[in-house]
């Protein structure tokens, strides 16, 4: 169909790529950990949007003319690194709601049910989705992965893209979903435990701090 070729080769190999942990995983762990199963869930879908973005580049050719250009490259590398940088810091430096010594919390507004979110969730799935889409890794992914299941001589190569980008973003979306609930109920064990959750949430912005160095001095 469409000139896709070796269909269920494709399949098998999102799902074993799906089971290797990469930075999507590491970032959404890190939103369940830190923020509980809304979060992540959340972050999850927004990393999915992501990929349809550069399921469609693929498709029309932008993903090809991004990985061509060191220029582009380098200013896409940058950008997204320094955001993770910037979501790790700020996790590192966010004040707990409850004070070390005091058992009393602090007058802040009290979550709905253990493991709330406490941000918005357009923040959530916008954060995820720029993670996504501003790591060049990914882009030189779907450059190189995608092409090898569709034929050479297909007349409807754009319509075969669209179709592999599909199928690897619903079955991305189950696993990361499926991540996000279980790494959510560490956040949902903690909840009520300020002095955990402050350390929980320093090593999961120094995770990010660390992605985003990792990603800065990445190479092609």
């Amino acid at each position: 169909m469409f000139g896709i070729t070796h269909f269920a080769l494709f399949a098998a190999a999102v799902f074993l790529l799906n089971l290797t942990p990469g930075p999507d995983t590491a970032y959404i762990v890190g939103r369940s950990v830190a923020q509980g199963r809304g979060a992540g869930l959340m972050s999850a879908l927004g990393i999915s949007a992501g990929c349809c973005v550069h399921s469609l580049a693929c498709a029309f050719g932008l993903t090809a003319l991004l990985a061509a250009s060191a220029t582009a490259f380098t200013v896409i590398k940058i950008v997204g690194a320094v955001y993770l940088i910037y979501l790790g810091i700020k996790l590192i430096l966010a004040k707990p709601t409850v004070e070390a010594d005091d058992p009393k919390p602090v007058h802040a507004p009290a979550p709905a049910a253990a493991g709330a979110v406490p941000r918005s969730l357009r923040q959530l799935f916008m954060q995820g989705f720029w993670t996504n889409v501003l790591n060049p890794k990914v882009v030189l992914f779907f450059v190189s992965f995608f092409p090898q299941f569709v034929s050479a001589g297909s007349d409807h190569k754009s319509m075969a893209f669209l179709t592999l980008g599909v199928v690897f973003v619903a079955m991305s979306t189950v696993w990361n979903s499926f991540v996000a609930w279980v790494a959510g109920s560490v956040s949902r064990r903690f909840a009520g435990r300020p002095g955990v959750k402050k350390w929980l949430d320093r090593t999961v912005g120094s995770a990010f701090v660390g992605l985003g160095v990792k990603l800065a001095t990445a190479s092609r």
